[in-house]
């Protein structure tokens, strides 16, 4: 009993890790006009989350509106990275 009780909180941990990992990657937020989020990551790929805090997907190149009127331009679509920084995995039910 006590060898599936550390099994579980190995697992446990490696899963927490997993997600701070990730969440790390983040290189910056931007708050776009319409009330959602662009994600940029330190690889230069984004991920967008929309006003309902939810990932949503974003076509290559859709040129989007900041909250001060800069534009800019969505490269890359990691909507799967997003949602487990936004959803970590142990969170899930």
């Amino acid at each position: 009993m006590l060898k599936k009780m550390l099994m579980i909180a190995a697992l446990c941990t490696m899963g927490a890790s997993a997600y701070a990992v990730d969440a790390a990657k983040v290189e910056k937020s931007i708050e776009l006009k319409d009330g959602s989020t662009v994600y940029i990551f330190k690889d230069g790929k984004m991920a967008m989350e929309d006003k309902m805090g939810r990932a949503v997907r974003m076509k290559k190149d859709t040129v989007m509106e900041t909250k001060d009127g800069q534009k800019i331009m969505m490269h890359g679509d990691e909507v799967m990275r997003l949602d487990n920084i936004l959803n970590p995995p142990g969170s899930r039910g």
